[in-house]
């Protein structure tokens, strides 16, 4: 099938990540998104790219190319899970993907989407990605950003359980811990690897919080942290499985300490790890996550069997091939 993919928050880390091996294929992308006055352009430097929205005329663009669109890859959002304007989060992370869904439906265009493991809240309930109503329902994130998200989420879900049309093959993916190139962009966002490997490639010492939970050492708090690679591999799987839809989880199915991810880096660098454990501020306890792990159980049973990238192989693979390079971006 010939026409446009359009990636929505294509300039950003999942996004880039996609226009680089979409562009790659031979694919023609065009990239909705804000560039700023950054260096956030560099994401998008090295690739083809056939037109860029602005997100304020997304919109108007569906209405002037609704014929030439073949897939909508949606990673636009307002991802900080700081960020404390609800109406904001609202109008970017609901009102968008509700337009892109309804325009998707109208014009029998795939749509996948991010969700996010932030929907799992302190993972009370689990991470299994049960598209269950009931299931959703129970669900309680710790934040704007991760409610914006389970709030779309059953959305979609209703939307299929009442019979309602919607786009002829969808699917929403519940990113965990990604870490990877082009995410340099994201300030405080960005993975503990991209924070630190300048510390700890010149001998410095990185500071993890302490735990402040006796069932977990200091640096023991427990992620899934999944390389971008494999997150961008599930997503061109899907775009060449037209016959699974569904939310599915999206990460490396295990969970690592942060202590492991920073000896990682450091044995990545050549170095010896230095650890200084510091105080989490007040502000973050209460809301932070000790353990995450997703169940990729639905993934697998929908037919993707490419394994994921180990911790090691992750931090080694983004140290040696980017990190440690000139030009760092994919």
């Amino acid at each position: 099938m010939t026409g446009l993919i359009l990636i929505t928050g294509g300039a950003g880390f999942i996004g880039s990540n996609l226009v680089a091996a979409l562009a790659a294929r031979g694919e023609e992308v065009v990239v909705c998104d804000r560039l700023g006055s950054g260096d956030k352009w560099r994401n998008l430097a090295k690739h083809l790219v056939t037109g860029f929205v602005e997100p304020d005329q997304l919109a108007s663009f569906l209405v002037a190319r609704s014929g030439s669109v073949k897939a909508v890859l949606h990673m636009g959002a307002i991802s900080a899970t700081t960020e404390t304007d609800a109406d904001l989060i609202v109008e970017t992370n609901i009102g968008v993907s509700t337009l892109l869904w309804d325009w998707c439906t109208a014009h029998d265009v795939p749509l996948i989407y991010a969700s996010s493991a932030a929907t799992y809240g302190d993972g009370s309930k689990g991470f299994f990605d049960d598209n269950d109503p009931a299931a959703l329902a129970a669900l309680r994130p710790l934040n704007a950003y991760g409610w914006s998200k389970l709030a779309f989420d059953r959305f979609v879900i209703d939307q299929v359980r009442r019979g309602r049309r919607r786009p002829p093959h969808w699917a929403g993916l519940k990113f965990f811990n990604v870490y990877g190139p082009n995410e340099y962009h994201k300030g405080e966002m960005m993975s503990v690897v991209a924070k630190n490997h300048a510390i700890a490639a010149t001998g410095g010492r990185v500071r993890l919080f302490k735990s402040h939970r006796p069932d977990y050492a200091d640096g023991g708090q427990l992620r899934d942290f999944v390389y971008v690679r494999d997150c961008v591999d599930v997503v061109l799987w899907l775009l060449d499985h037209p016959d699974v839809s569904g939310i599915f989880n999206v990460g490396s199915g295990q969970a690592r300490s942060f202590a492991d991810l920073i000896t990682a880096l450091y044995r990545a660098v050549g170095r010896e790890p230095t650890i200084d454990y510091v105080d989490m501020p007040d502000h973050l306890r209460a809301k932070y996550q000790y353990f995450t792990q997703g169940k990729l159980d639905r993934l697998r049973a929908a037919g993707y069997t490419a394994p994921m990238t180990g911790l090691e192989d992750g931090v080694t693979d983004y140290v040696r091939h980017f990190l440690s390079q000139p030009d760092p971006y994919r």
